[in-house]
């Protein structure tokens, strides 16, 4: 069996060191061993006082950020690892679950389309308040053992989601457009990947701790437990737990944050978007931002790239357990196939490698274009894959998941950054959504065939190898544009020297 201790603890050396590397203290180092040559000092010495006049205001804007964002973040997380668990205790078949995430992820496909564009029109902060709101009402289903009420709550949960992965991002780039701090968005988005895998093992915890308190029984207790429609404790306290952090989501969220919308900087800043948009109908913003994306080479790119890595990710995320049981077994003949296995501790360490990834790209921004480390990490995700589909060591398998997942931690805040210069700003949290409908498709085709994990590890190989070809392309493509755009202002210059009045000249007096 895998030696699962010391690879978590090898992972958090690793992260220890990422994360130091990327701090300020790192520089501090740097300065104090006398490492920084005499020929920046005086380049440090100016993006130091550039620094101490900007770094507050970022500092105030990311901590309000961090505080709904993660808050929301862990509101997911607390429900993820129990969904299925809840609905195998209440007795479903597993064809009847497989029936309610297929219908939780074709949520999020059509109604996500068009709830994007209605939070670009009418406000990014009031849908942060309909996010908690909505994923609010689907934990308040998780109480009720009825099928139509359950397959409500997948529904809710479907836009939810397609509001948690499009509202927030929207609401932080066009922040820190509003305040010139557009420099920093790639640091903020670091610390927001960073953050969520600190609270996805923080919610592990305390969700694993919640569901020991008590058993499942019947709300009523003059109800039996075949005929009791209404449940609580056991499994059903994570989703209470997540109640209670969507409503300090919402509440802060109203308090902390000021609204803004999809609007272009060249529009009028006190006209009201939200009269503006009234008269047009309400499927106006999902067909324009449609066109918008199938329009420009860089927006379709860029979501074909998105929805090909998280598609490949959430499939990583429904195989990997059963890999490490049928590997773990091959190693181990009496090995019974679930009670030996850490996934805890695993995930945990999932989690860690994250984190490092998150670091690792801070310290890559600073040498590299934030495409290009797109294109690395999609090309060290592609071999991570095809090591997956390879391997027939669960320790050597297991390696290949935690190289996968630091490729997830340099993907978020990648991707972000990528996607705030890329996707025009009035139609954002639309064409966001609109990114999810492959990845919706994928998911779905992923659940409703029966493939090995070996066979689906190795459609995520040809997906990122797929994903590096058309980040290739994308880079080719910006660079073309810049070599045009130059070419167009030499043609637009006026020449210093007429050169046919000098011709003219010359004839003139010969």
């Amino acid at each position: 069996m895998a030696p699962y201790p010391s690879i978590f603890l090898l992972s958090i050396v690793i992260n220890a060191a990422a994360t130091f590397r990327s701090s300020s203290y790192w520089i501090k180092l740097k300065r104090k061993v006398g490492s920084v040559s005499e020929g920046n000092e005086n380049e440090d010495q100016s993006l130091t006082e550039t620094e101490e006049i900007n770094k507050p205001k970022h500092s105030n804007l990311l901590r309000r950020y961090l505080v709904v964002y993660l808050l929301a973040a862990i509101s997911d997380w607390l429900q993820g690892p129990y969904v299925y668990a809840l609905y195998d205790a209440y007795g479903y078949s597993q064809h009847t679950i497989a029936v309610l995430f297929v219908a939780g992820f074709g949520s999020s496909m059509i109604f996500g389309s068009f709830i994007g564009s209605l939070a670009d029109s009418y406000g990014r902060r009031n849908f942060t308040v309909i996010y908690a709101i909505v994923y609010a009402a689907s934990c308040v289903t998780k109480h009720f053992k009825d099928y139509y009420v359950l397959m409500l709550g997948r529904i809710l949960g479907g836009i939810a989601t397609s509001l948690l992965f499009s509202v927030f991002d929207s609401w932080l780039i066009r922040s820190h457009s509003d305040a010139d701090m557009s420099s920093y968005i790639s640091k903020s988005f670091s610390a927001a990947a960073y953050g969520n895998s600190i609270v996805a093992i923080c919610a592990g915890l305390f969700a694993n701790k919640a569901t020991s308190f008590g058993d499942m029984v019947p709300m009523f207790s003059t109800a039996t437990e075949d005929n009791a429609l209404v449940w609580k404790g056991g499994f059903l306290n994570p989703f209470d737990m997540s109640i209670f952090a969507l409503i300090l989501c919402a509440i802060f969220a109203v308090t902390m944050w000021e609204e803004n919308y999809g609007q272009d900087k060249t529009e009028d800043e006190n006209e009201d978007p939200s009269n503006k948009e009234a008269a047009t109908p309400w499927y106006f913003g999902f067909t324009s931002a449609l066109q918008a994306t199938t329009s420009s080479t860089d927006v379709l790119l860029c979501g074909l790239i998105c929805s090909l890595f998280e598609g490949s990710m959430y499939i990583f995320v429904f195989m990997w357990t059963p890999a490490m049981k049928d590997l773990t077994k091959l190693a181990n003949p009496n090995f019974d196939g679930e009670s030996e296995l850490p996934f805890g501790l695993i995930f945990s360490t999932f989690m860690v490698c994250a984190m490092a990834g998150s670091s690792t790209f801070s310290v890559l921004i600073e040498r590299y274009k934030v495409e290009q480390i797109g294109l690395g990490l999609l090309c060290v995700a592609t071999c991570a894959f095809a090591l997956m589909a390879r391997s027939q060591s669960d320790t050597a398998t297991l390696l290949s998941f935690l190289l996968f997942e630091m490729c997830v931690g340099v993907y978020f805040p990648t991707m972000g950054t990528m996607k705030s210069i890329i996707v025009p700003e009035n139609k954002r949290t639309a064409i966001y959504n609109l990114y999810r409908i492959p990845l919706n498709f994928i998911v779905l085709s992923s659940l409703l065939t029966d493939l090995t994990y070996r066979q689906s590890f190795y459609v995520c190989t040809l997906m990122m190898a797929t994903a590096t070809f058309l980040q290739r392309k994308l880079i080719q493509e910006q660079k073309s544009k810049k070599v045009t755009i130059r070419a167009t202002d030499v043609e637009q210059q006026e020449p210093l020297i007429d050169i046919t009045n000098l011709a003219d000249n010359d004839d003139k007096e010969n």
